[in-house]
């Protein structure tokens, strides 16, 4: 993957690099949020302007089918 290619390659370096961070020092084997929590800890680390979970609501042809609060 060549990371010249990205849109936002910047922002989007970061972002790997946080993850690798991230994976690098807890290793596997944890929930998914306690991943989403430390990558959200790194992300700030960062100084970049993170936000959890955002509420969203999802369309399919026109039609409300969901938001992330039905979950």
């Amino acid at each position: 993957m060549d990371i010249n290619h990205f849109k936002h390659q910047e922002i989007t370096e970061k972002i790997i690099k946080a993850f690798y961070t991230v994976y690098n020092t807890l290793g596997y084997g944890f929930l998914e949020k306690v991943y989403e929590n430390s990558l959200y800890e790194e992300l700030l680390l960062m100084d970049l302007t993170v936000e959890q979970q955002p509420q969203i609501i999802v369309n399919y042809k026109g039609n409300e089918v969901g938001n992330t609060s039905l979950i």
